[in-house]
């Protein structure tokens, strides 16, 4: 055994006795033996990667999640009304291959299926998301679409028949097509026609919830739909169009948190939030300049809409001050970053009972001089002044963009605990893609990358204090992945979208994740 190793087992068991009354703690000792010391062979820090074992709390919610238009298919049945991504998909080249969420899962014919894959895996929850053009076709509460409503309560009553809890999404990305063309989330009165839906579905579905997110991923969301042009409405907005539309967003979810808070709590005694994603920005190197750029790239990523909610109402004040330099440089005489009032800011303090994390990947981030051109030519990412990369050592899934480092993702709960105080977390998505092709059910990229990172999250809970509540794979199966088609799957059941019945059969990840729901973590 190392010196090194021998100490960090040394200072895990040294702990045991200050932990022992932790509600959940069965055992927490590095396994200093074994094939599972490590999960990967590239991070085996003795101090950093060691595996652990140990419980989480008996009332761990664990789940999987997913998304109305990535699983539901049924894009025309019983009333639904067009939806935003409806009307993108059939742009030419808008998507790989021409691929639609026409049919995708088929979910929407297939509730016991679903249901049964969730009670084959033992998980006591399961995210879903709501379809704002099913339920409203037109977006306002004054068109209700019966059908769709009777769906989504079917679903909920099959959930608690089957004893797992729903979280319930309220928007995943897809708008009714009618307020997309209404200017979606670059018109203020969207903030007001979000809060009448969520109201509706409060009322509607609230006696069957107990726990609620808004919004998913507005961010995501603004930067591919308002800047990149690459979901709808497929505007270029380029340096501005991801700043309106979070702003519009966030008052939204704080009008639907308010109008939970007033009309609804006291009855139904759930839990509203909204999910942010979030990557950890790793130092490219350990100089001041890179640990600088780093940590605007986190504020920029994750602060500008956290800091808002649960510090003060307001744009954390470097990412403010950076944008209004950069907005004047460029010769504009009002800042790219839409002011929040008085009104505003109280409206948005406070307006979160939990933190809900999507959690994928760590990238490393560089300092990165101004560049002049930049000045004239604003963009979001040229506002960070950095650069990231990512470390070609690093195990990568299918999405280019998805590198396994199970490190970061310890860091960014522990960034999040340091900066938001120790507010409950709820991990709303975390997974892996592989690519499409021939079946393949022995997917062990995504058991490490499970294993390896539900581990991390043992660690910042029992050795690092971080009020992890729960953990919500994604996702449940393979689906439609936005631009992506259907290449990139996620899923821990396979699904076969060349059979019009679209069977499910389950992974080997799915049993891996059953057996650690089952053991609630990783008992000695």
């Amino acid at each position: 055994m190392s010196a090194p190793l021998s100490c960090a087992i040394g200072n895990l068991q040294g702990l045991w006795k200050s932990l022992e009354t932790y509600d959940g703690l069965n055992t927490i000792m590095a396994k200093d033996i074994g094939k599972e010391k490590f999960v990967y062979e590239q991070f085996q820090d003795p101090e950093r990667d060691a595996f652990i074992s140990g419980t989480f709390p008996s009332d761990f919610a664990w789940g999987c999640a997913t998304a109305a238009y990535q699983i539901e298919g049924g894009h025309d049945a019983d009333g639904k009304g067009e939806g935003s991504w409806d009307a993108f998909c059939r742009i030419p080249d808008k998507i790989l291959n021409g691929h639609t969420g026409d049919v995708a899962c088929d979910s929407y014919h297939k509730i016991d299926d679903d249901v049964k894959l969730l009670k084959d895996l033992g998980v006591s929850h399961y995210r879903l998301s709501l379809s704002w053009p099913r339920i409203l076709p037109s977006g306002f509460v004054t068109d209700v679409n019966q059908a769709g409503v009777s769906y989504y309560h079917k679903l909920l009553d099959a959930l608690a028949a089957a004893n797992i809890q729903p979280m319930v999404t309220i928007h995943h990305f897809d708008l009714p097509k009618a307020l997309d063309d209404l200017g979606g989330w670059h018109n203020e009165l969207m903030a007001v026609y979000f809060n009448q839906y969520a109201d509706f579905c409060f009322k509607e579905f609230g006696s069957k919830v107990k726990l609620w997110i808004t919004i998913n991923e507005p961010k995501v969301f603004a930067v591919y739909g308002y800047d990149f042009g690459k979901f709808p409405p497929g505007w270029t907005h380029v340096g501005s169009g991801t700043y309106r539309a979070v702003s519009i967003m966030l008052k939204g979810h704080a009008m639907a948190y308010r109008t939970y808070d007033m009309k609804y709590r006291s009855t139904q005694e759930g839990q509203v939030s909204i999910a942010f994603n979030s990557f950890w920005s790793q130092p490219k190197t350990d100089s001041d300049a890179d640990e600088a750029a780093a940590e605007r790239f986190r504020q920029f990523e994750l602060g500008g809409l956290a800091h808002p909610i649960f510090v003060d109402g307001d744009t954390p004040k470097s990412v403010r001050e950076t944008i209004a330099k950069k907005s004047s440089q460029a010769g504009l005489l009002c800042s790219r970053l839409p002011p929040f009032t008085e009104e505003e800011r109280e409206l948005l303090k406070n307006s979160a009972d939990f933190f809900a994390l999507n959690y994928y990947s760590t990238r490393l981030v560089s300092n990165r001089e101004v560049d002049p051109q930049s000045l004239l030519l604003p963009d979001i990412y040229a506002d960070f002044d950095a650069e990231e990369s990512f470390d070609p050592s690093f195990p990568r899934a299918c999405s280019e963009w998805l590198y396994s480092a199970p490190w970061g993702f310890r860091k960014l709960l522990n960034w999040i605990k340091k900066n938001y105080g120790n507010v409950k977390i709820y991990i709303t998505e975390n997974g892996f893609s592989d690519e499409d092709g021939p079946m393949n059910l022995e997917d062990e990229d995504r058991i490490k990358y499970y294993k390896a990172h539900i581990n991390e999250m043992l660690k910042a809970r029992l050795l690092d204090g971080v009020d992890v509540r729960g953990y919500f794979a994604w996702s449940l199966m393979d689906n439609f992945e936005w631009a992506e088609g259907y290449r990139e799957r996620f899923g821990l059941h396979h699904v076969d979208f060349n059979d019009p019945q679209r069977p499910r059969r389950a992974k080997a990840s799915a049993k891996v994740y059953a057996k650690i729901v089952k053991d609630n973590g990783f008992p000695e």
